[in-house]
């Protein structure tokens, strides 16, 4: 079986940016994946983007606290699975980074 090659990747996190350029942007983490690894990767992105708008539109009922607001839970689980998707994907240095971050649940 053929494995389907890797290429390398750069991300920004805050925008959801990938980009197979260095030096287009700024970017925060260096990956190696897969057409359809980029293509999940870009979904997580799309549905916290979409999140980020539910969480807009929910910032102005004030009585809502964060800590009490589903759909910020819901943006911190897909920020985790991003972090968590380029922890897979990352270079040694993403991992280490991510890792000492501490946003993964632990493999116990």
């Amino acid at each position: 079986m053929i494995m389907p090659a890797k290429k390398t990747y750069y991300i920004t996190i805050n925008d959801g940016e990938i980009s197979q350029s260095s030096t287009s942007s700024p970017w925060d983490f260096k990956i190696e994946a897969t057409d359809d690894e980029i293509v999940e990767l870009r979904e997580l992105f799309d549905q916290n983007y979409s999140t980020e708008w539910e969480n807009f539109y929910r910032a102005h009922v004030p009585y809502l606290q964060y800590h009490f607001d589903r759909q910020n839970d819901k943006y911190d689980e897909g920020l985790t699975k991003i972090y968590g998707a380029i922890y897979q994907l990352g270079d040694e240095e993403a991992r280490n980074h991510i890792a000492s971050m501490g946003i993964l649940p632990s493999e116990n």
